[in-house]
């Protein structure tokens, strides 16, 4: 008899450190379920956040390649407005040279920029009275 009691018992004492096992086991499992849980909702979260950086991304992409087209537009146009400043300076200095008369005006600009009277203004450039006041008043109106 007393080996059966010590039978029941050792069957007892397995059963419940079996039960106990389990329990630790199932603690287990239902922690991992939880851990598992959260990194999907987590995955999940990032996948989204991938998602709109790639759109983000994209129209990022597109603004750059409209930027670019319109810098190399008016990259284009600021090339072709200083050809034409060149040309019409190169006109300019063409015109200048061409006329005689240009020389002597010239020449009665800087006497007046250094400070020359009417009288010989009209001296040294053999101008008229009428061209050496004008001469005059159009430069006092520009300093």
């Amino acid at each position: 008899m007393v080996a059966v009691v010590q039978e029941n018992l050792a069957f007892i004492a397995v059963t419940i450190t079996s039960g106990i096992f389990f329990l630790i086991c199932l603690g287990f499992v239902f922690r991992l379920q939880k851990k598992l849980e959260q990194n999907h909702k987590n995955q999940k979260f990032l996948k989204q956040q991938l998602e709109e950086s790639n759109a983000q991304t994209e129209i990022l992409r597109s603004e750059i390649a409209e930027l670019r087209s319109g810098l190399m537009s008016i990259g284009k146009r600021l090339l072709a407005c200083e050809n034409f400043a060149k040309d019409l300076a190169q006109q300019q200095a063409a015109q200048k040279y061409d006329d005689p008369d240009a020389k002597i005006y010239s020449r009665a600009v800087k006497m007046i920029e250094l400070g020359a009277g009417l009288e010989e203004i009209m001296q040294e450039c053999e101008i008229p009275r009428a061209e050496a006041e004008l001469l005059l008043s159009l430069h006092q109106k520009q300093s």
